[in-house]
């Protein structure tokens, strides 16, 4: 069984190549050039999926085809291109562009994970016995859409984490007038209505005390994005211990998950060439 399905793959790769520099399979310094050729990076992209999606070691998921050293060092070229960061803008851009994000209605909320190796954003995780964990506050459109994401040690508290996560909207260009954020009892606090107000940013609470089924809202959309984000093995039991590394595997989710939106509600109203059969 692969990784991802094809018709989820072969558009990723698509945009991911064309984001790529181009480079020489030998290297045009080598006075011979009878060296080892460049492992072509269809080969790495598809080894990152792999580790994406199943969490395993990059010892592991090397092979005769790419070793982990190669694997590594390929993934921190690629972040310092940016690579990462474009491809996830460029998904937001196109599913802006064909069915559009819900930028009025915003779900703001954070999730604890596991980091049993620690790490630049790792801390003391206050629901799992002290052990090392990854807090991320994540922060979506109406709908889903994974916009942006902070990331702190899991004994950080949600309420402090909302300015950063909200500052990610500026990365979106140009927003609704009237745009309300959906938040949980955690953030319930003057300082955080302050800051909304200060912002131009409607804000509806959850209320301490009260039961969440009646106040619920539409604050199950980031709860449901943070379920689509750990279903991505590498995310949900970090091992990563460098901040960049771990928001360019968020960065890579991220557009998973917004490609495969795009193509499940385009599926009705568009037509093109690799168009599943069946509505995926």
């Amino acid at each position: 069984m692969p990784v991802l399905l094809a018709w989820l793959t072969q558009p990723l790769w698509d945009q991911f190549a064309a984001v790529l520099p181009e480079r020489p399979r030998y290297h045009p310094d080598h006075a011979l050039r009878c060296h080892r050729p460049r492992i072509k990076d269809r080969i790495v992209f598809d080894k990152l999926l792999q580790l994406l999606r199943f969490g395993c070691s990059y010892q592991a998921i090397a092979d005769t085809t790419c070793s982990a050293t190669t694997i590594r060092n390929r993934r921190d070229e690629w972040i310092r291109l940016g690579v990462f960061t474009r491809l996830k803008q460029i998904a937001l851009e196109s599913y802006d562009r064909i069915v559009g994000l819900v930028l009025d209605q915003i779900a703001i909320d954070g999730t604890i994970t596991k980091a049993p190796g620690g790490g630049e954003v790792a801390g003391r995780s206050p629901v799992d016995r002290g052990k090392q964990g990854l807090k991320r506050s994540g922060m979506t459109d109406g709908y889903g859409i994974p916009l942006g994401r902070v990331l702190a040690g899991a004994n950080r508290h949600d309420s402090p984490l909302l300015a950063p996560t909200l500052e990610r909207l500026d990365d979106l260009g140009p927003l609704p007038d009237d745009i309300t954020v959906h938040l949980d009892a955690g953030y319930d606090s003057d300082t955080t209505r302050t800051l909304l107000g200060e912002r131009g940013l409607h804000g509806r609470i959850a209320h301490k005390g009260e039961k969440a089924p009646i106040q619920a809202s539409q604050r199950w959309h980031v709860e449901r994005t943070h379920s689509w984000q750990n279903a991505f093995h590498r995310l949900a039991r970090c091992y990563e211990r460098r901040a960049t590394v771990i928001d360019a595997f968020f960065d890579l989710a991220d557009t998973i998950i917004t490609v495969r939106s795009l193509i499940r509600q385009a599926w009705t109203t568009h037509r093109w060439d690799e168009r599943p059969h069946r509505r995926p």
